[in-house]
Parts: structure tokens; C-alpha cells; sequence
């Protein structure tokens, strides 16, 4: 396998001068030996990746097997060999990699010492455990921000999973008393929502370690603590009766609803009571209750839940018509949630609803024009709110020769792009995203962004290509963020068959970024993600004849079945771009029944897909579309004549494609 076409003689200048250039012609089979480091690596096979690490000497991707052999192996090595690699591969991303791995393990240790001296050297500043760590250090050195308190807390509630940094920072920042008890019980409770048990187990060691027996019963059978109690006495018993009732709101919120309205509200805190009513209210907002928004109504101070609980009320609100329950939860969100363009946009149409004042007219127009670009769904629905259309952005000045050079010289970049085409896309996607991102603080300016995106998309990566783009700030190049490879074939196919093909372009462009191989976790292949069932029942529905599985990866046959298939469940849904992209993504039964209910703004039903995967998926679908069109045809678009008004099935109607898989 030769991919020393994509490698330039300029790399070794600006490689390693303490080690041979990484950058020459490489063989067949040296290549083969990293992508089975690669599977050694996977398997923690110590053994096999030493045995192979001296093939792998002078290969481009050196760094890569000197760090798998050495990642494996962290916990026992000694410090002089740790700072022999990173001297050996300084400015790296695998440098830069293991140190956030060794700065993990001396955190782990509590080896503050060492963890201090390294941690100046950390380029990436992405690991929120690193973070915490870091603050902690600064804490007990009495050098830690006045902001310590709320940067550990806000670190540690954006953790998902249990984890050692912001869990030991939070307990030990409670122990100065600089977290509250509220604080530590809060990320609890974010835990109960997660099921994340042992998330909630760590909370709830630091705040009340003697309540950790009636902890078990509380996650393992929260209806039965529940109603096995008859009071809740202390602070500690009142917030195991919340997680409880977090705990069974998850899975039943109207009988959530029911303890806490008939039993238990009297028994807790104003602030446990507006949690409680906020999760029961997400919980039925996710089903699509029509008692969401009535639950949400007991919550009597908004700025008692989090931006998550609150951006579940406006939800809810934009279902029932409630417009100033939905500016008011807006507003008691914090400032990064009040910013974010979905919910400056929903303000903006709050203050629109109505007896509309001047004043609000004018505060309405400004949050829109603070917003309006063509850069997302929400962004473009505010220029139309605002009176203009969408058109292609004027494109930045060419890029001149010595800033494509500087591109193709990035050591990182060449790394990062031989690894993705020898089939190591996991890794080469890393380094590629460390390169652009974070190699040096704030990340890769708008020029060299376009020239790294260039670089990509002259070798045919457009996952690259697209996202490298996408960072630009003040500049938009289309044809990076909209490329169209293979635009006769897609645009053949879906003319063929009545579909625009801007929205197949932005489906594809969703799915899978334009990579050929592309396969997602659940099994779906190629160019339009198709599921291997769906494939069979689409090929036979369109008689394709002596189909097999193994051809769902041709390209060709993948946009003919993909194309097939969003026509049908175009057709099965009235001619709906939101409703077929969600069918295209979670299947056709979901949307069908969330189309249940009442007549909404398009906007409104897509803003209220229970799954954030899919919600976020139709959004973006829908604005790459309308991108699309305005590059495809050179004229002006309108993202809001694609969205339409979502309801019930005309049940007069024929059902088109009942058996839509």
C-alpha cells in the first residue's frame, strides 16, 4: 500500500531533528505492521506491540506505535522514559496525548508534585479531569481563581459517566466549604437522570455517607421506598426522597407526578419541589405528554432548575402555544444557555407573539440579528424572521500558494491524513482535530483553517474538509462546507425518481460526511447509511434484482437503495422533509407517532423529537438542504417553505408505505 503521494518532501523539514525524518516512502509492509499494532493496541496485547515496535521505526506514523507500546504499559513506566518519548515526538499530538494520560495517572496517584510540573506543558486543555485536577493543585497551593468553585462544579456536572478529578476536587472543595451541600446533591440527582449509579454513589460519599445503604433501595425500587415511607426528616432524607422520585419521573412521570402532588411535595425544600416538577415535566415533555406543560407549571422559581430542565420547559411551552412561559424559561437560563442561537431564536419569537410593544419589537429584532447567517437551522430562520432569504455567501479571496504549502507541510495534518487513508480513521481523525484545534491555543486561524480544509479536500477526506471549514469565524467558503462528490450520479438518481437533490445531498452530507466505508454502530453502510434490512426490502421494492448485503457498500447501488428509500418515506409522509429525514434516521413508527397531537410550526415538532440524536439530525438535514439548493441553483432559498406545519394523519388519507421498514 503506497500513500507517500499524499506526503511531502517539506515534512521533513519540520519533523522531529532528534530522530531520522518520519516522512519517506513507505512499504506495504510497514503499513501492515501499524494497522496491527493498531489491533494490539485494542486488545492490550503488551507482548505483541513490543515485538512489533522496531518494524515500525522511521515509518510516518512512528509516533502512533511508539505511543501504543507505550500507553500500555503507562501505569508501570518509569518517569525518564515518559519524558524520553515526549522529547522524542515533541509538538506532537501523541506527546501531547500521553502527557493528558500521565497527567491522569499522577492526579489518580495524588502526586501533585509531578502533576504540577507537567501540567504547564499540556497543550490540549480539553480534559475536563485534568482541569479539576489542576484546580484542585491550585487550591492547596492557595494560587486557585476566585472562580474555583464554579469552574470544579460546572467541569464536574458536565461529566457524564463517574470519573476520579472533578469527584475528588468537588469532595475536597466541599470539605473547605467552598461547594455546598446543594452543589454536591445536584450532580446526584444528574446522576439518578443519567442512570449513572456510581455517579450517584460518589455524590451522595461525599455529602452523607451514612445514607449510602438507603441509596440502594432508592435507585433499585424507587416506588417502593417511596411508599414504604411516611415522612422525611433532614436534609439528607428529603433529597433521597428527590432522587427517588427523579428515579421513577425517569420511567413513569405521571406516577412521579402523583407522590410529590399527593405525598411528598410537603415534605421537601421549594428548590427539591421545582427540581422535581422540572424532571417530571422533561420526562413527559420527552413523551409528549400533554400534561408537560402543566407540570412545568408548578415549578415556582425557573432559576431553581438547570439550562437542560429549562430548555425542556420551553419545549413543552412551544407545544401548548404558552409564549411567555417560553421567554421567561429563556430567560432564567445561564448565560451560555441564553446565547445558544435555538433559544435567542424561540426568545426572539416569544417577544413576537402577541400585543407586540416597540420595545419588544426592537429587542426581538436585535436578538435576531445577532444570530442570522446561514451557518445552521436556527441561524437561517432568524434571517427569514428578519425578511431575507438564503443565498451562497460571497466566497473568501483564494487561497494563495505559500498558505496551501503551509498545509501540506503541517507535520500533523500528513500524519493525520496517511493514517485515515491506511485505514486508521479513528486515529487520523484525532491528530487531524488536535492539529486544526488545539495545537496551539484557540485553535488554527480562519486562513489556515481554509488551507488545512483545502488539503482535505483535495484528497478526497470531506469529513475533514467539512468540519475543518465549519470552525472558520468570519469567513465561509461553500464549497468546502457543501462539497458534491459524485454529483452526476446523486444528481441523476434523485431527478430520476422526483427527489430535490439538494435534500439527499444534505442527508448524505449528515450520515456519513461523504466516506465511502463509512459504518455506524448500529450497522448501517456507505455514502446513505442504509441499514442491511432496510436494504433487502428496498431492493426488492424496487426490483433490483439477485441483491446481495456485501453490495450496499458500491457506491452506485448505495445512492440508488438510499435515494429509493427516502422517496418512499417522503411519499409515506405527505411530501414532509422533517418527517422523512426522522424516519430516515429512527425509523418510520417514531415520527408517526409524534406527529400525534397538535398542528405545529415544523419548527416547533422538530425542536420537540424526544431523541437528541434524531432532533439535532432533522435540524441539520433540513439546513444543509436549503445550502444545497441556494449552491446547486444560484438562486435565493427558503428554509421555512421546506418546513411546513406537522399534525395527525388525514385519516381519509391512503397510507402510501405501511410497511416502511
Amino acid at each position: 500500500m503506497q500513500l507517500f503521494r499524499i506526503l511531502t518532501p517539506l515534512v521533513a523539514s519540520a519533523l522531529l531533528a532528534t530522530a531520522a525524518p518520519l516522512v519517506q516512502a513507505q512499504n506495504s509492509k510497514g503499513d501492515d505492521t501499524l494497522l496491527e499494532m493498531q489491533q494490539a493496541f485494542r486488545k492490550g496485547d503488551r507482548k505483541r506491540l513490543e515485538q512489533l515496535l522496531p518494524s515500525a521505526r522511521g515509518h510516518a506514523l512512528e509516533p502512533w506505535a511508539a505511543y501504543w507500546e507505550l500507553r500500555v504499559r503507562l501505569a508501570e513506566a518509569q518517569p525518564a522514559e515518559i519524558q524520553s518519548f515526549m522529547q522524542r515526538y515533541a509538538g506532537s499530538y501523541q506527546e501531547d496525548r500521553l502527557r493528558n494520560d500521565w497527567l491522569l495517572l499522577l492526579g489518580q496517584r495524588r502526586n501533585w508534585a509531578q502533576f504540577a510540573e507537567q501540567h504547564p506543558a499540556y497543550r490540549m486543555s480539553d480534559d475536563r479531569e485534568v482541569r479539576c485536577y489542576a484546580l484542585l493543585i491550585d487550591t492547596l497551593k492557595g494560587t486557585a481563581p476566585a472562580t474555583v468553585a464554579d469552574d470544579v462544579r460546572s467541569n464536574w456536572y458536565a461529566i457524564r459517566d463517574a470519573d476520579d478529578g472533578c469527584t475528588h476536587a468537588a469532595g475536597e472543595l466541599y470539605s473547605y466549604k467552598k461547594l455546598s451541600a446543594l452543589d454536591i446533591w445536584r450532580k446526584a440527582r444528574l446522576g439518578v437522570e443519567a442512570n449513572r449509579p456510581r455517579v450517584v454513589r460518589n455524590a451522595v460519599e461525599i455529602v452523607s455517607p451514612d445514607a449510602l445503604p438507603q441509596l440502594k433501595e432508592v435507585l433499585d425500587a424507587p416506588t417502593k421506598f417511596l411508599l414504604s415511607r411516611a415522612t422525611a426528616r433532614g436534609n439528607a432524607r428529603q433529597e433521597l426522597v428527590l432522587l427517588a422520585l427523579i428515579k421513577l419521573g425517569g420511567s413513569d412521570p405521571d406516577g412521579a407526578a402523583q407522590q410529590l402532588d399527593n405525598k411528598w411535595g410537603v415534605h421537601l425544600s421549594a428548590e427539591e419541589r421545582n427540581w422535581a416538577w422540572g424532571v417530571i415535566g422533561k420526562a413527559a415533555a420527552q413523551k409528549l405528554s400533554s400534561n408537560a406543560a402543566g407540570y412545568f407549571a408548578n415549578v415556582t422559581k425557573d432559576t431553581d432548575l438547570n439550562d437542560d430542565l429549562l430548555g425542556w420547559k420551553v419545549r413543552a411551552a412551544l407545544r401548548a402555544g404558552q409564549w411567555k412561559t417560553v421567554g421567561k424559561a429563556v430567560d432564567a437560563m445561564g448565560p451560555e444557555g441564553r446565547q445558544d442561537s435555538t433559544w435567542v431564536y424561540w426568545k426572539a419569537r416569544a417577544l413576537l407573539a402577541g400585543r407586540v410593544t416597540d420595545a419588544e419589537r426592537a429587542e426581538a429584532r436585535q436578538l435576531l440579528e445577532g444570530i442570522a447567517s446561514t451557518r445552521g437551522f436556527y441561524e437561517m430562520l432568524a434571517l427569514e424572521e428578519l425578511g431575507q432569504r438564503i443565498t451562497t455567501p460571497q466566497a473568501p479571496a483564494p487561497l494563495t500558494a505559500e498558505e496551501k504549502a503551509g498545509a501540506r507541510a503541517n507535520p500533523g495534518l500528513n500524519r493525520a491524513l496517511y493514517a485515515i487513508l491506511l485505514g486508521l480513521r479513528t486515529e487520523g481523525v484525532r491528530e487531524w482535530n488536535y492539529t486544526t484545534n488545539l495545537h496551539q491555543s484557540g485553535g488554527m486561524p480562519d486562513r489556515e483553517l481554509l488551507a488545512a480544509a483545502d488539503f482535505a479536500c483535495q484528497r478526497e477526506v470531506w469529513d475533514r474538509c467539512i468540519n475543518t471549514s465549519e470552525r472558520t469565524k468570519s469567513v465561509v467558503d461553500v464549497t468546502q462546507r457543501f462539497p458534491t462528490p459524485f454529483r452526476s450520479a446523486v444528481v441523476e438518481r434523485a431527478n430520476g425518481i422526483g427527489l430535490d437533490p439538494a435534500y439527499v445531498y444534505g442527508l448524505i452530507r449528515q450520515e456519513s460526511r461523504f466516506i465511502m466505508d463509512a459504518r455506524s454502530h448500529v450497522g448501517a453502510s456507505g455514502l446513505m447509511q442504509v441499514m442491511p434490512a432496510t436494504a433487502r426490502w428496498t431492493a426488492k421494492k424496487i426490483g433490483m434484482t439477485n441483491f446481495t448485503a456485501d453490495q450496499i457498500n458500491d457506491r452506485d447501488t448505495n445512492i440508488t437503495i438510499g435515494t429509493a428509500y427516502l422517496k418512499l418515506a417522503l411519499d409515506d409522509f405527505a411530501g414532509s422533509m422533517p418527517m422523512a429525514a426522522a424516519a430516515y434516521n429512527a425509523g418510520p413508527g417514531r415520527p408517526r407517532s409524534w406527529r400525534n397531537g397538535p398542528v405545529l410550526d415544523a419548527a416547533i415538532w422538530a425542536e420537540n423529537v424526544p431523541f437528541a440524536e434524531t432532533r439535532d439530525y432533522v435540524k441539520k438535514v433540513l439546513a444543509n438542504t436549503t445550502n444545497y439548493a441556494a449552491m446547486l441553483t444560484g438562486q435565493s432559498q427558503s428554509l421555512k417553505s421546506r418546513l411546513g406545519t406537522i399534525g395527525p394523519r388525514d385519516a381519509a388519507a391512503p397510507e402510501v408505505n405501511k410497511d416502511l421498514p
